[in-house]
């Protein structure tokens, strides 16, 4: 078994993991003192690819990791199952951040002038091979930063999920096989057509501004932001005033950026099922379906998000006509609007 040539991919990975490969998987869980069975699993459960027991490609880095989740097991009450699917969380999140630190890090290294070289109808999305080993230069140089700083935004999100998990707990006025949530939807108008007409890298640059300014407004108020499909965000709260003024300045930000179309947003209040860092259920499915019938730049609630508004100043709710939501039946949504003019300052709107 002969060892992989020495090039710049060997030595930027033997920079991040340490020692360079020099173990098969039999050799590793030799090592681990645990099953080649269980090594394989733990290595698809990391999201890698499964690879001969035989081909040298495993480091001292990856000998740790191992033996981390074989201690977690056996000194934990832990299951292997269990371990595994901590591991696959992980692994979703962390190749996400990669591939999405990666290309910020690409962009910013990209001269102006080789865009304009390279003209608008053919921007790169991939860098150039100078620019990417420039990228992976930097970005090696900067990890030892980094990663302490990802260890604490993980343990902060880690406390405001476990402080909601209990105030959920702790909830008895409704069925606690499913907490209450305000969901929203916040869709950009007219975006199959701004597609046709930008660059790739104009609309990765728009799609970015949209991601960075709704995070923005979403955690201003305490929400969460569950996920960015290109052209719709979805958020959720449990409380239904804080997540009125979200869906109110989302449609204000988006309204006052040059770059951004207008953007609808559909709320709806009720049960909904977590799992995997996602929300599912009829709530979320209502929601949705609300989105598609709101007239752009408007926010459209659910009798639900109405009710609990009614007892609440700042806000006004005008009842619509019924709507037939496909999948969910005939609902009568309120528009929600604001009951005074007053704003408070606004974070965002440093990005204007």
């Amino acid at each position: 078994m002969s060892e992989r040539p020495r090039d710049f991919e060997a030595e930027i990975e033997e920079k991040l993991l340490g020692r360079p490969a020099t173990m098969g998987r039999r050799e590793i869980s030799r090592e681990a003192a645990v099953s080649v069975m269980s090594a394989r699993k733990l290595w698809h459960a990391l999201g890698f690819q499964i690879v001969d027991d035989e081909e040298i490609m495993f480091t001292e880095a990856d000998l740790d990791a191992l033996v981390r989740v074989s201690n977690l097991i056996r000194d934990s009450d832990l299951d292997e199952d269990m371990a595994l699917a901590m591991a696959r969380a992980f692994a979703r999140t962390s190749d996400r951040l990669a591939v999405w630190q990666t290309q910020l890090v690409a962009e910013y290294l990209t001269p102006d002038e080789q865009e304009a070289e390279i003209g608008e109808k053919d921007a790169r999305s991939v860098p150039d091979r100078g620019v990417a080993e420039a990228s992976a230069t930097l970005i090696v140089d900067l990890v030892d930063q980094l990663e302490p700083l990802m260890v604490y935004v993980w343990r902060r999100h880690l406390t405001s999920a476990i402080t909601r998990m209990l105030a959920d707990a702790r909830d008895t006025d409704h069925d606690p096989s499913a907490p209450l949530r305000v969901v929203g939807f916040a869709d950009l108008v007219n975006f199959t057509s701004l597609v046709r007409r930008m660059t790739e890298r104009q609309l990765g640059t728009l799609v970015q501004r949209f991601e960075e300014l709704a995070s923005d407004v979403v955690t201003t108020h305490g929400g969460r932001v569950i996920k960015t499909v290109g052209d719709e965000v979805l958020f959720v709260h449990a409380d239904a005033n804080a997540a009125a003024a979200i869906g109110l300045d989302l449609v204000d930000a988006m309204g006052e950026d040059d770059l951004l179309p207008d953007v609808r947003v559909g709320m709806a209040s009720g049960k909904v099922i977590s799992r995997l860092g996602d929300v599912f259920g009829t709530t979320v499915n209502r929601a949705s379906r609300l989105t598609a019938v709101t007239p752009p730049g408007r926010v459209f609630v659910d009798d639900e998000v109405a009710r609990a508004l009614g007892t609440l100043s700042g806000f006004s709710m005008i009842e619509q006509r019924r709507r037939h939501l496909r999948g969910i039946g005939t609902i009568t949504p309120f528009e929600l609007a604001r009951s005074s003019g007053a704003r408070k300052d606004r974070p965002w709107d440093q990005h204007a």
